[in-house]
This record gives structure tokens, sequence and C-alpha cells, in this order.
């Protein structure tokens, strides 16, 4: 194998690795889907944030 050709199979510390990306993605999404007030009543930034967040996926919030 050339040392130019790319690596195609994926080592268990790599698909440790994007197991945890997606489990943390999903996490912020679910926040950001169902937050409605409950995280964001710390400040008007977190409740921004999360309604920001929500029109940025397309979540209808009003």
């Amino acid at each position: 194998m050339s040392a130019l050709a790319p690596r195609t199979t994926l080592t268990s510390r790599d698909q440790l690795i994007a197991a945890a990306a997606l489990l943390v993605l999903l996490l912020v999404v679910y926040v950001v889907q169902f937050d409605q007030g409950a995280i964001s009543r710390s400040g008007m930034f977190m409740h921004e944030l999360m309604h920001d967040g929500r029109h940025l996926l397309g979540i209808p919030c009003h």
C-alpha cells in the first residue's frame, strides 16, 4: 500500500470518538428542541440561545 493511500478502516479509538460525538450532538439537539424554558430559566442569554437554536433547526417555537 502506498504512503499516500487513504486509510479506509476506523480504529476502535476512532469509532469511540465518533460515537461520543454523535451522542453529544443528539443530546444538544434534544435539549434545544425540548427546552421550552426548563434550562433557560437561568437568564436571558440561555433563553435566547435555545430560542435561536430552535429557529436554526426549523423547529416551531411560537
